[in-house]
């Protein structure tokens, strides 16, 4: 009764406690949860790689040793299978599927990831999805509800998962195997490692309306 009621316990919003109770399994579901179900929209996929990569150095003091190549495989296929799940979600749920969501974060998520879309087309808005926090929740079923070819969505959000998972894994094993006791620095870290996943994103916002000035002092 004592391991289930651990695992009853664990905190979902932290990643230490999830890695803890449920290991490289623990990172399949939830990075499906995350970016295929609309409900896992606050789950911490960032977080929870870069924790994970630090894990899997030899050494560590946190709540458990894990396996590098496990690790990777769980993440890049919880990552790929969940975003294919939410694309046909909203193939055959449509875009009332996303106007039902009460959350704030979750609506805001949605106008963001149709920005994307509509601004950089399918290929680079499914990619960029991968490294902001909600909006790599509500992208993959809008992106079936705006009819968004199966093969495209499939091919780039394979190239997005698995930079994104493999990225993050492979950042927090090698700040983990130079530093050490780096796992000292945890929080600090995975503030960082957020931060500068969301830099592509802003760059690119910043170059669009650079354009759209330059657009419209061209207009007569």
């Amino acid at each position: 009764m004592a391991p289930l009621a651990e695992s009853l316990a664990v905190n979902v919003l932290d990643a230490g406690s999830l890695l803890s109770a449920f290991g490289a399994l623990g990172i399949a579901v939830v990075l499906f949860a995350e970016t295929g179900l609309l409900v896992g929209f606050f789950l911490p996929g960032d977080s929870l790689l870069f924790t994970a990569g630090l894990l899997c150095v030899d050494g560590s003091r946190g709540p458990g040793h894990l396996s590098l190549p496990q690790v990777l495989a769980a993440a890049v296929a919880g990552a790929l299978a969940g975003a294919q799940a939410g694309f046909w979600i909203g193939r055959r749920g449509g875009r009332a599927l996303l106007a039902r969501g009460r959350a704030k974060r979750l609506r805001e998520g949605a106008v963001r990831a149709e920005e994307l879309l509509t601004r950089y087309g399918h290929a680079k808005a499914i990619v960029l999805a991968r490294f902001v926090p909600v909006v790599r929740t509500v992208l993959n079923p809008l992106a079936g509800a705006l009819e968004v070819p199966a093969r495209v969505f499939l091919l780039w959000q394979t190239v997005g998962g698995v930079i994104w998972t493999v990225g993050l894994v492979l950042a927090g094993y090698a700040l983990g195997s130079s530093i050490p006791n780096v796992d000292r620095y945890l929080l600090p870290m995975v503030a960082v490692v957020v931060i500068v996943s969301l830099i592509p994103l802003a760059l690119e916002l910043r170059r669009a309306r650079t354009r759209g000035r330059a657009g419209e002092g061209d207009m007569p």
